[in-house]
């Protein structure tokens, strides 16, 4: 499809949507103009008669509720808020170079430029419209959009004193890009997308697009909880018609963004063409390392109150280290001598700090700003602070269980608690016992299928008392920490907006308490120390080198009860699992 032909199907697919909007403008219209004939009539003489005079009192009440059921909706729709992708806002003063870079562009291409550059925690870069009134950045009053990081100015913020809006689209950069990228492959990926803003420009597709946005926040303002009778009752009607509509204008959007998408895709052809193909190959390797370091390494700390404050720093250790390792990356390292789009910002360092909260905000649903119990931590200090902290909580938390197990009114003979040792955690997961404690914490909320990878009843038993007890902290300590005084980007309790993984198993959870429990050991016993691997996150090291194997062999305790490969392990390693460890 040429850019003539997507630029033809966008414009015609505006108008049909266009026209949904101006056929229920006539639905609306209607019933008052059939009351105006009536009235005209009358006055006229030519309709008289009782039947007429009902007929013009029946339409003309009709009329008046018909328009003012459509002057609401009409006022709903375009008050509402359109949704807003929650992003770090880049101030031109703090990235003069990003912002020739993409106004060069812009020129290049021919189409206007972005009215402004943010940032989002993800491996992509989108224009995202905040046209609408409510998006206008608000008057400098020296908040953060993301609270708890100092330096950078609030922005597309709903509060009452307000700048202009935004003429043109927002250009959103995925913030990963700028730390892996070079500067000339972070212009050809943002090429096709700043061609956007051509199509965008057109008034018909402005519009369209407009209508339908505000279609989809008055569904939103319709659907929202924590009101009255009486609104949810007239917001409900809103809700039903917005839909409706919706479902009409469906099919033309999507052909609409779809032709918008291929001309700005051809008008970028003629720019860094053969550049862009093999920038397309650092966007999946970018996203891969993405994914890796935040389930791996960003969770883990996340899950212990703390959070990495250099996350795209390290995407860049961790692609450095999957280029090490797999031979398929060979030669990207290479690219690591040339310029790295982030010197495009003026403090990489605190911008890197901005994505890294809203990162933990949205996958985690972290708090808004930093705590008492929600600090940043250096990639230098997470050995000490995230992975050491880990583990002897987790031992703790696996002691704690053991103890509640042991001293039960259904085990035969109740005794103190033991010395938080390996041995006793392997001797309590071979050793046989009666069913009747694999459900006394859990109660119903663990069904027995969920163990069923567990070899003894101890062990089934003691990963369904983890599962209760993480359900507990877990319940005690909201996620979302904080209220924030704006809400505005998004709602504390729909956080996180992206979870990273569903919630742990009994069997994983099992298997991660056991895995901190030898590494405990290992390290007060045999001179071993908490280690970050880029890729795998928390690590063993054991005379400086990582301890890769001992995952296996933890999994076949506790799947068939065999202790005989980790104890094998532990005498090579010089582990002494009988003697106690510290806790936290």
């Amino acid at each position: 499809m040429g850019v003539e032909a997507g630029a033809q199907v966008a414009r015609s697919r505006a108008l049909a949507v266009l026209r949904i909007r101006s056929r229920a403008l006539a639905v609306a219209l209607l019933p008052a103009a059939v009351a105006v004939v009536l009235l005209a009539g009358g006055s006229s003489g030519h309709l008289v008669g009782g039947g007429w005079h009902l007929a013009r009192w029946i339409t003309s009440v009709a009329a008046l509720v018909v328009l003012l059921a459509a002057t609401g909706i009409a006022l709903v729709v375009a008050r509402a808020r359109p949704a807003m992708s929650p992003t770090v806002p880049i101030a031109e003063e703090s990235a003069l170079d990003l912002y020739h870079l993409v106004r060069d562009l812009a020129d290049r291409l021919g189409v206007p430029a972005p009215s402004a550059i943010a940032l989002t925690p993800d491996c992509d870069s989108w224009l995202e419209d905040r046209t609408h009134p409510a998006n206008a950045p608000p008057a400098p009053e020296g908040r953060d959009e993301i609270s708890g990081v100092r330096g950078l100015r609030p922005a597309f913020q709903g509060q009452r004193r307000r700048t202009s809006v935004p003429a043109s689209p927002v250009l959103v950069i995925g913030s990963p890009f700028l730390w892996w990228m070079r500067v000339a492959e972070l212009r050809a990926v943002l090429a096709p997308v700043v061609a956007g803003t051509g199509p965008s420009a057109h008034p018909d597709i402005a519009a369209a697009r407009r209508f339908v946005r505000g279609l989809d926040a008055a569904v939103a303002v319709a659907g929202a909880p924590q009101r009255g009778p009486a609104s949810r009752a007239a917001l409900a009607g809103v809700g039903w018609v917005a839909r409706v509509l919706l479902r009409g204008c469906r099919v033309h959007a999507s052909e609409m963004e779809r032709g918008v998408a291929a001309t700005a895709a051809e008008c970028a052809q003629a720019v860094d063409y053969g550049l862009r193909i093999v920038a397309q190959e650092q966007v999946g390797l970018a996203y891969a390392g993405w994914d890796r370091l935040l389930t791996r390494v960003a969770l883990p700390a996340w899950r212990m109150g703390r959070w990495p404050a250099r996350l795209d720093a390290g995407v860049v250790a961790a692609l450095t280290e999957l280029s090490r390792r797999d031979r398929l990356a060979e030669g990207f390292t290479s690219r690591l001598g040339e310029r790295p789009a982030c010197d495009l910002l003026e403090e990489p360092g605190l911008v890197d700090e901005a994505a890294s909260l809203l990162a933990a905000r949205l996958f985690h649903g972290g708090p808004a700003e930093s705590g008492p119990d929600w600090a940043p931590v250096d990639w230098q200090e997470y050995p000490d602070e995230v992975v050491d902290r880990k583990w002897r909580t987790d031992a703790a938390r696996l002691h704690r269980v053991l103890d509640t197990l042991e001293s039960a009114p259904t085990t035969p003979e109740p005794q103190a608690p033991d010395a938080p040792t390996l041995s006793r955690v392997m001797t309590h997961l071979t050793t046989p016992q009666p069913p009747a404690t694999a459900t006394d914490l859990a109660g119903d909320e663990h069904e027995h299928d969920e163990y069923e990878d567990v070899a003894s009843e101890r062990g089934e038993a003691l990963a369904a008392g983890l599962s209760a007890e993480v359900a507990r902290e877990e319940a005690a300590t909201p996620a979302g920490g904080q209220q924030a005084p704006d809400t505005s980007l998004w709602d504390d309790g729909t956080l996180p907006l992206f979870p990273l993984q569903p919630p742990r198993t009994g069997r994983e959870l099992l298997a991660d308490h056991v895995t901190a429990m030898v590494c405990c050991a290992a390290m007060d016993t045999a001179g071993a120390t908490p280690g970050l691997d880029w890729l795998d996150g928390p690590s063993l090291l054991l005379n400086g080198e990582r301890a890769a194997d001992l995952g296996p062999k933890i999994l076949t305790l506790i799947e068939t009860g065999d202790p005989t490969p980790l104890e094998t392990w532990l005498r090579t390693t010089g582990v002494r699992p009988e003697k106690p460890v510290r806790l936290v």
